[in-house]
């Protein structure tokens, strides 16, 4: 007669989860967290929903508005170089000035991050990022959740995603139905990468240029790896103080699609912005990467924000205000480009953009 060998019993530690990690991640993270609230927050961190009182006489007609992102590839780099404390500014900054397009301020994100394995020095890094990039936009970190998925994802791997909320006044939302002939074009210029771009970035110089991370790089000043993750600029408030100061028509954060991609979904039809590449030169990382991979400006141009992070679409007479407000906020801003009619542009070197692309780019840039 044969005796069967009894089997352990199954744990959920033993599948790859670990409760007690998950709490001390908890406990690390908490003061990150609690630095990035407003006076609308009520209760603190460990209920099953985040409480925000929305102060309804601060408007008229409110309007809610809302976006959710992540930070790509970026992590990568992140993950590389195992320094994890700045990832999550980017993700703040893809999520608020998404918000801000519309002229709406920013009032609390709530964040995701998933894990393979809950290793809770690594979660407390990146929760302090969103909590540095919540104080920047001046909105509060309402809530998460850290997700460990053994089996799913290697141990070291994660991933980050965000969804934010706004408000702005039904009367003050900013969008294509503003914008008119004539608007000026204002541009706002980026930290370096920003969050787009980097699978044929990393491609590029890490593959192709077989360029390592630790290395110093003349152009730059710093490591490649510093350059790569310099954090997203934030232009939250920027913007906002910009919308109360001067005629503001909108706003185009210049994300995957570059330039005329994004700025092109806030121009209406039968106008089109004509921007001027010679009013700037990028920064030396885009020279670099262009160089190395043999990439065509084209390809650049709807890959990278080629130096220019937002964009705001105001009216000619508010020009000297608008910049004046930007320069005093250290945003490094120039006049970029106009808006015109499509039959101005007849028989001129420049066509208008097609579909809802209704930016185009002319001229070359200085030095690159």
């Amino acid at each position: 007669m044969t005796t069967q060998t009894e089997s352990p019993k199954a744990t959920y530690a033993a599948a790859g989860v670990s409760i007690e990690a998950g709490d001390e991640a908890v406990e690390r993270l908490r003061p990150w967290a609690e630095k990035a609230t407003r006076p609308e927050v009520m209760g603190g961190i460990g209920g099953f929903a985040g409480l925000f009182r929305l102060k309804l006489d601060r408007w008229k007609e409110p309007v809610l508005a809302s976006s959710t992102d992540g930070v790509g590839t970026k992590i990568a780099v992140a993950q590389a170089l195992d320094k994890h404390d700045t990832v999550g500014i980017d993700l703040v900054a893809m999520v608020v000035d998404d918000l801000v397009v519309c002229g709406a301020e920013p009032l609390f994100l709530q964040d995701y991050i998933a894990v393979g394995k809950v290793v809770p020095e690594r979660v407390a890094d990146l929760v302090k990022g969103i909590s540095l990039g919540c104080q920047q936009a001046g909105c509060a970190l309402l809530g998460g959740e850290t997700a460990e998925h053994p089996g799913l994802m290697a141990p070291e791997d994660y991933d980050l995603s965000a969804t934010g909320v706004g408000v702005v006044e039904a009367a003050k939302v900013l969008g294509p139905d503003r914008v008119r002939p004539g608007d000026v074009v204002i541009a706002m210029g980026s930290s370096g990468l920003h969050s787009n771009g980097y699978s044929l970035a990393r491609h590029v110089l890490l593959d192709i240029g077989r360029m390592p991370l630790s290395g110093h790089v003349e152009e730059f000043g710093r490591t490649l790896g510093e350059e790569m993750l310099e954090p997203t600029r934030i232009y939250a408030k920027d913007c906002l103080a910009l919308a109360a100061e001067a005629e503001v028509r909108t706003f185009a954060h210049i994300t995957g699609g570059g330039l005329a991609g994004n700025l092109g979904r806030v121009i209406p039809e039968g106008l089109t912005a004509v921007l001027d590449r010679g009013t700037w030169t990028p920064a030396p990382v885009f020279a670099l990467i262009a160089q190395r991979g043999r990439i065509e400006r084209d390809e650049m141009e709807r890959t990278f924000n080629m130096g220019v992070g937002m964009v705001a679409v105001v009216a000619p007479e508010d020009v000297d205000r608008a910049l004046a407000v930007l320069t005093a906020r250290h945003v490094p801003a120039w006049v970029i480009g106009e808006v015109c009619k499509n039959s101005t542009l007849e028989g001129t070197d420049v066509e208008p953009g097609a579909d809802l692309l209704r930016a185009v780019l002319r001229g070359n840039h200085p030095r690159f």
